[in-house]
Formats: C-alpha cells, sequence, structure tokens
C-alpha cells in the first residue's frame, strides 16, 4: 500500500488555498518528501504526520519553488528535531542550488544536521524485497527534472487453506514457504513453494510527476499505474502560455492517462488563476478517473482496491494537540 499526501498543490506562487508544492509518499518504514515549496514545514505540522524519519528527500527538479523550503526545515532539523541528518536525491544543478541555499541558511561553517547530497540518473534508485523506487528523466524548461516510480514487486500469495491441508504449522516454516524456500515439515514430508503459493499477482504502483512541459514522451514510464500524479498548471485555452513555460494543461495530462492506461488520474501544480472545477472539467471528459488534488489531501493506493480519498488531517493521530 502506499499514502501520497499532497502538502501543498499550488504553481509558482502559493494560493489562500494552496501551498507550493511538496508531497509526502508513505509505504511500510519508508517516508519521502517530495519537493520542499517555501511554508513546507508548517504544513506537515498542519497535517499531523509529524517530522519523524522525515530524512528522505526527493526532488523533481531545482526550480525555487519546489526547493526553497529546504532552508527553513534544515534549521528547524538542526536546532529542534531528533534527526541527524537529510539525504536529498535529485539532479546534480538542484543539489548545487540546495548547497548555496544552505550556505545562505547555515554560513560559513558546517551545517548542524548532516547534510547528505545525492545525484541521480534514470535507474532503480533503491529496492528492497518488497519496494522498488525507480527514476525516469522529465522534460521541462531544458532543466534537469526527474519523475519518481514508486513500485511494489510481484508476490505469490500465501494460500492458506492448502498450507492447512498438508499439515504445514503456523510460525517460521511458513515464512520459508513465503520466501520461496522448500521446508521439511517433523515428519519428515518436503514441502515445496509451489504447492502453497498462488500465482503470481502485481503490487500497486504510483508514479509521481512535477513539473513538465510534454507527455508524449512519458506514455512508457506511467503506463498502466494505479494512480498517476502530475502537473496541471493551465487550462487548454492557455496552451500556448504552458508550452511557452515548460508546463502542462489538463487536457495534457488527461491525455496521458488515458493513453498510458493508468488506473486514476491526480492533477496538482494548479496555477492559482484557477479553481479545481476549471481544471477537472477539462480533464475528465477525456479521463474520468480524474481527481484535482488539494493541500492536505491523501490518497491510498491498494492493488485491486478501489482509490481512497481523505484530508489527512482528520485522521486520529493527527488530532493530538501542539
Amino acid at each position: 500500500m502506499f499514502e501520497l499526501i499532497f502538502l501543498g498543490t499550488s504553481a509558482s506562487a502559493p494560493s489562500i488555498q494552496r501551498g507550493l508544492p511538496s508531497a509526502l509518499l508513505l509505504h511500510r518504514e519508508y517516508r519521502f518528501l517530495i519537493d520542499c515549496g517555501e511554508g513546507t514545514q508548517r504544513q506537515i505540522l498542519r497535517s499531523g504526520v509529524g517530522f519523524k524519519r522525515l530524512d528522505r528527500i526527493l526532488l523533481t527538479h531545482g526550480h525555487l519553488d519546489h526547493i526553497l523550503g529546504l532552508g527553513g526545515l534544515a534549521s528547524t532539523f538542526g536546532r529542534w528535531e531528533a534527526i541527524e541528518g537529510m539525504e536529498i536525491y535529485g539532479g546534480a544543478w538542484a543539489l548545487q542550488r540546495v548547497r548555496e541555499l544552505m550556505r545562505v541558511v547555515f554560513g560559513a561553517g558546517e551545517a548542524r544536521i548532516h547534510m547528505g547530497y545525492h545525484p541521480i540518473a534514470p535507474g532503480v534508485l533503491l529496492e528492497d524485497d518488497i519496494f522498488r523506487l525507480r527514476v525516469f528523466s522529465v522534460e521541462h524548461r531544458g532543466t534537469e527534472a526527474f519523475g519518481f516510480s514508486f513500485e511494489e514487486k510481484e508476490r505469490r500469495p500465501f494460500l492458506a487453506d492448502k498450507a492447512e491441508a498438508l499439515g504445514v504449522p503456523s510460525g517460521p516454516i511458513r515464512r520459508d514457504l513465503v520466501s520461496g524456500r522448500a521446508v521439511t515439515l517433523p515428519d519428515g514430508r518436503t514441502i515445496h513453494p509451489d504447492e502453497v503459493l498462488g500465482p503470481r499477482v502485481p503490487g500497486a504502483r504510483l508514479v509521481y510527476i512535477g513539473d513538465a512541459g510534454r507527455v508524449d514522451d512519458l506514455v512508457d514510464e506511467v503506463a498502466g499505474a494505479d494512480l498517476l500524479a502530475i502537473e496541471a498548471t493551465y487550462i487548454d485555452e492557455e496552451r500556448q502560455t504552458a508550452a511557452s513555460f515548460g508546463h502542462l494543461t489538463a487536457s495534457q495530462g488527461a491525455w496521458l492517462a488515458r493513453t498510458a492506461g493508468v488506473k486514476h488520474l491526480v492533477l496538482h501544480h494548479v496555477s492559482r488563476r484557477y479553481n479545481g472545477k476549471q481544471i477537472l472539467d477539462e480533464a475528465t471528459p477525456i479521463f474520468p478517473d480524474t481527481t484535482v488534488a488539494r493541500d492536505f489531501d491523501l490518497f491510498r493506493v491498494v492493488k485491486q482496491k478501489p482509490l481512497e480519498r481523505e484530508d489527512v488531517r482528520q485522521r486520529p493521530e493527527a488530532q493530538a494537540p501542539g
């Protein structure tokens, strides 16, 4: 399962309703902050998700509306929060801009916390037995920009009824079978994984794209995603303006979702000249399963289950005082 929390959904400048770009991706023990526009740390506090384990930051690109919040966040972590460091992943130009920002925040001396800077390139960025994070290139105004694909790996479900029929006891023996290892029962029988595991089923997949200037080169990257989050800065009547600034219209995002066969489209990075209904009205005739993200929207993505949407501030853990 993936949880995607939008902390800021505006483009370039904040509005009363929308903060600058930032989102949180949660999966098991992983917490990724994607971009960090100005004011992000206050949005984190308002969301109730807290700062704990918020040490991996993924940057789609290095434009200021996507990175300025890192200065305040690093300063807060260095003074008050029990976080030992920040590991920042992005293109070389984006990382250079963040380094310059940190020199402004901390002066000529060392930062009060460890700052790790990790250049990224298309390919697998992080992987374990269950999860894979993949990076791909996105075209945006000649900058080094990236999208991120969060993927649960295929798995073979454990068939408890078959295990019971074979007399396989609960505990470590079943874990070994799930891991693909044959086991020997106390009565001497050998049980092979194929006897208790079902056919492979794909895991959930969520693709996040920030700013982009075209979509025709992204079809293969997002194909079949359970959720595609992508910008919709403009509507079609300002398509020329969108193209000149390297941004997309709502209809372009919808075209990509339809062409790539994604399950659900979430549009974000909305210019403050529009309301969500204008964006939605343009996208849904092309791709009906479209949502326009609001600040603090939480989208829960579980394979073969309907997409869930809620306000993260309504979760019980977000109601604690302070």
